[in-house]
Order: C-alpha cells, then sequence, then structure tokens
C-alpha cells in the first residue's frame, strides 16, 4: 500500500520546482517504465500491480526492488485516469558538456511550450536515430510527466540540452548549416537535403523568434497542398526530418 508521503512525494515531482529540488521524476504505464528499467537511468522507486507482475516480471533485473499496489494507487499517486501496470520515480541524468562537430545532426526546438508536442518531437528523433536535441530554456520540460509520456520510452535514449539557443547557434563553426522551419522558405521538396547540420523548429503558434532566426542559413518550407493554414509542430517536424533522412547514404 502507497503511504501518505509516498503519494505526496510522487503528486509533487508533477510540478517542475519540486522536480529540479529533488532531481528526479515520475514515469507511468506500462511501455515507459519497461523502457525505464531496461535504461541507464538510476531507479529510485517502482510500484506495480500483480498484472503488471505476472505479464513482465521476467523483465525485472535480478535484484529489482518493486511494491505491489492496487491500479487505484496508481491512479492517484500519478498523472493517468486509470494506471493497471506500473509507475516509477527515477534520478535525472547529469549531461556532460554538449558537443556538436561539422557533419553531426540534430533538432534545435525555440520556445516549444506544449509538453506533448516535445514528448513526441523526441520519439520523432529516437525513431530517424537522433539521439541529442537542443532546446531554448524556454521550451517544456523534458521530465514533464506529459512530456514523458508522449516519447512512449525514447526519453531513455534521446538527450536533450537547454540553453540560450541564438548564442549556441552564434557560437557555431560556420560550415555547419543552419535551417529553419517557415513559411517564408524554400520548398524543401526542391532542396537536396542530407542529414546534416541543425534544424530549429520554432514556437506552436508564433514560430522562430527573431534572436534565433538571424542565426539561421538557409528557411526552408513544406509545401502546402491543401488550405490548412499550419501544421502541428511535431507533425512538421517529422515531415522535415524525413525529407532530411531519405537521401542518407544515397
Amino acid at each position: 500500500m502507497l503511504s501518505k508521503a509516498t503519494v505526496k512525494y510522487v503528486n509533487a515531482l508533477q510540478v517542475k520546482k519540486y522536480r529540479n529540488q529533488h532531481q528526479a521524476f515520475v514515469v507511468e504505464g506500462a511501455k515507459s517504465v519497461l523502457e525505464l528499467l531496461n535504461s541507464d537511468f538510476e531507479l529510485q522507486h517502482l510500484f506495480i500491480t500483480d498484472e503488471f507482475l505476472q505479464e513482465h516480471g521476467n523483465r525485472l533485473g535480478k535484484g529489482t526492488r518493486y511494491e505491489l499496489v492496487t491500479e487505484q494507487e496508481l491512479t492517484k499517486a500519478g498523472t493517468f485516469s486509470s494506471n493497471n501496470a506500473g509507475l516509477a520515480v527515477a534520478r535525472m541524468r547529469q549531461l556532460p558538456a554538449l558537443q556538436f562537430k561539422p557533419g553531426d545532426f540534430t533538432i534545435a526546438l525555440d520556445d516549444v511550450r506544449d509538453p506533448g508536442n516535445l514528448g513526441t518531437i523526441i520519439r520523432i528523433a529516437d525513431w530517424y536515430g537522433i539521439q541529442t536535441i537542443v532546446c531554448s530554456e524556454s521550451c517544456a520540460d523534458f521530465y514533464n510527466p506529459k512530456t514523458i509520456s508522449a516519447t512512449m520510452g525514447s526519453f531513455t535514449r534521446v538527450k536533450a540540452y537547454y540553453l540560450n539557443l541564438g548564442e549556441w547557434l552564434r557560437e557555431l563553426p560556420g560550415s555547419i548549416p543552419i535551417y529553419g522551419a517557415s513559411l517564408e522558405g524554400e520548398n524543401l521538396h526542391r532542396i537536396q537535403l542530407q542529414p546534416q547540420g541543425v534544424v530549429v523548429m520554432g514556437n506552436e503558434a508564433n514560430g522562430i523568434r527573431p534572436e534565433v532566426a538571424s542565426e539561421v542559413n538557409q528557411l526552408i518550407k513544406i509545401p502546402a497542398f491543401g488550405k490548412a493554414e499550419s501544421l502541428n509542430v511535431a507533425t512538421a517536424t517529422a515531415i522535415i526530418i524525413d525529407n532530411f533522412m531519405r537521401h542518407a547514404g544515397a
């Protein structure tokens, strides 16, 4: 049975202030918990249902400590409306200094505020083998429960660095191409793209901020064939990155 103190602690980790204070975050649901257990994150607590144990017990590492709880207890402690699997608390990663050199390829997010969009973009990065993304300091939090949930486990393989994006881009070697997604950009279907450099995606409503846009070498856009005014930033990221990757190794 989950104690009141434990429920209070897990609830507190839903707030960024307390995540940073405790350097810990919450992972919910069978898929994400299993990915966490198979990663290099340090596990603090693991709460699972008997159903999860019966189905996935063979995937728990030797010596993994866990506590059996009910679905109702998981729902009370976490953010899901229902959870019949598991909930874990893990320590945040301590990242090494960001290294980016000519030939590398990454996604940079400028003021992307929605944690669901951030999580989906992390999942997209993982799909295309991009292990590091760069975020402006105003982006949604990597460890927000909604972000973690939207990654579907990809948070274990993709690292996110938060920094002053304009300054970071300005300090990159001049040989590194910096692309920016913009409705004013060149049709990306007409450009031979290679997975090198930085692709900057902007805020859901306002696009790339001027101080970041000034560091972009080339604006690119997804051509529209219908009447929709815009695309969701995560959807646009997937389309753009696919166009970069389709000629990889060609």
